[in-house]
């Protein structure tokens, strides 16, 4: 866990929130927090004053985590002495401050669209920081192909739209890897769902046949895996076969020298296993009808019961994973291949290849807050309560992605206040019946009222703009950059530069 303390993170909640034993009818999920973000919510003064000035909801950005969690990752190929590069994926949040602040750092980014690629260029990012990936049109293959940056190719035929495209516009060779998703047993079953990006490893001939028929315009430098699941046995296997085709690769005189393990290294976002382990026991026991449910309508989150059994999945990320972002990588580079017998971190250095990895959630960790102002608390009966806040499910799309967390309440200062317990349905701003920001119960320890603000942490990852939408023409949260030191200022104003320490410095030139 030593890559996860380098990142600045750990497990203590906000002041008034910590953790004290449950009582059956509670079911609580306290975040897990950085330092940065707890002394963040302590501040509730400069909290309410920035949602008085630019409305609710309102996204908060913390650049700095970002580049801390980009070094936790870097430390892990440190610590194995392997060489390589870290890509943020861009498209779990489209902050422009987050972009500007790590093209100041060594970490490269991961562009899947042709919007995106032009905002990384904008950015600061140099072209050979950059990697092409996911499905691509040919004016986005023209741009990366024209810009140099690295190709990812999805398949074989989007490798030869690239090659037809460089050869027709007499671009020089473009840089590339190719995507694989399905790999030949190599003797331990391993199960995986099947993926839409990649080809299976039996296919190789067809990117062979690509490659061959374009040695002057494509140079093959990586082989990279798409899988869609969080397993290390699976993880590892995808490994085995890379490696299996670096050297298929090298036999066809294709100098390959990295490997693009990609994403899925998870984030922890909860402070107490204890929670998670009740919060899920609860839920079972509900649904089976063993205790009154605290969720709206019974919702299960994927379960049901049938004839007094349980049936379905759970469809709920898992929130408490101690085992995620850096210290997951590491877990898998230590991992023995049962092809080779050695850890993938020797095989690397061996084979000396590079490796690549694509983190987006897990690199976003801690970067991010949504606040939303609570507009009412309603008692629609003597069981249900309604918390309704002036935001909706697209611009904290926790429920969608499957992440059970609680907000945080930051009250009104209110001498006359009484700290009072309850709990409530989250409900949001939009004319829908489906505008739950949480189908189950709330609890809290300090009840929410008008004027408070809920305050959503580690939002960053996916949850914070990949849903939202002007829906019944309800504004889109604004985004700001905070610093250290509470300084903020609009997301597309923000550049990783101290401008009073450029002026103060330099003195009269005259």
């Amino acid at each position: 866990m030593a890559a996860v303390a380098e990142s600045g993170i750990d497990m203590p909640t906000a002041k008034g929130c910590a953790i004290t034993p449950l009582r059956e009818e509670e079911v609580f999920l306290e975040p897990a927090l950085s330092h940065a973000a707890r002394e963040l919510l302590d501040s509730a003064d400069f909290l309410h004053g920035l949602a008085h000035s630019l409305g609710s909801p309102l996204n908060i950005l913390l650049p700095a985590q970002i580049e801390a969690n980009a070094k936790a990752f870097t430390s892990v190929f440190d610590r194995h002495r392997i060489g390589g590069a870290v890509y943020y994926a861009h498209k779990a949040n489209r902050s422009t401050a987050l972009v500007r602040h790590l093209a100041s750092t060594r970490a490269r980014i991961d562009i899947a669209s042709l919007g995106e690629l032009q905002h990384a260029l904008a950015s600061g990012f140099a072209p050979d920081r950059i990697m092409a990936t996911g499905p691509k049109t040919p004016e986005f293959l023209w741009l990366a192909a024209r810009a140099g940056v690295v190709v990812n190719a999805d398949s074989p035929s989007e490798l030869d739209t690239l090659g037809r495209i460089c050869r027709s516009h007499g671009i020089a060779p473009v840089s590339v890897m190719v995507r694989f998703s399905g790999f030949v047993n190599s003797g331990t079953t391993v199960m995986s769902r099947q993926s839409r990006f990649g080809i299976h490893e039996a296919d190789v001939r067809h990117y062979h046949n690509v490659l061959d028929g374009y040695r002057d315009e494509l140079e093959l430098i990586g082989v990279a895996y798409h899988l869609d699941t969080i397993g290390i046995a699976e993880k590892a296997q995808a490994l085995d076969g890379c490696l299996r085709l670096v050297q298929e690769f090298h036999a066809a005189g294709h100098p390959v020298r990295a490997v693009d393990i990609g994403g899925g290294y998870g984030v922890n976002y909860l402070a107490s296993e204890q929670q998670w382990e009740h919060f899920t026991t609860a839920l079972t026991e509900a649904v089976l009808g063993q205790r009154e449910s605290f969720t709206w309508r019974g919702h299960g989150y994927g379960l049901r019961a049938e004839n007094g059994k349980l049936r379905g999945a759970l469809s709920l990320y898992p929130a408490h994973r101690p085992l995620s972002g850096p210290a997951y990588l590491d877990n898998l580079l230590t991992q023995q291949s049962p092809v080779w017998g050695q850890s993938y971190a020797t095989l690397l250095q061996e084979l000396m290849l590079d490796l690549v990895v694509e983190p987006g959630r897990a690199l976003l960790d801690q970067c991010g807050i949504a606040l939303a102002r609570v507009l009412e608390v309603r008692h629609a009966d003597s069981e249900t309560t309604f918390i309704r806040l002036d935001i909706n499910h697209g611009d904290v799309s926790l429920e969608e992605h499957g992440v059970a967390v609680d907000p945080i309440v930051v009250p009104q200062q209110d001498p006359t206040r009484r700290s009072e317990a309850g709990g409530g349905y989250l409900i949001g701003n939009l004319c829908l019946e489906a505008d739950f920001i949480s189908r189950r119960r709330v609890y809290f320890r300090n009840m929410p009222q008008p004027g408070d603000l809920l305050a959503f942490p580690n939002t960053a990852g996916y949850f914070m703009d990949f849903s939202a939408d002007h829906a019944l023409h309800q504004p889109i949260a604004r985004k700001i950059a905070v610093t250290a030191d509470h300084r903020w200022c609009l997301d597309d104003e923000y550049w990783p530069i101290d401008r009073q320490a450029l002026t103060t410095a330099g003195g009269d030139t005259q």
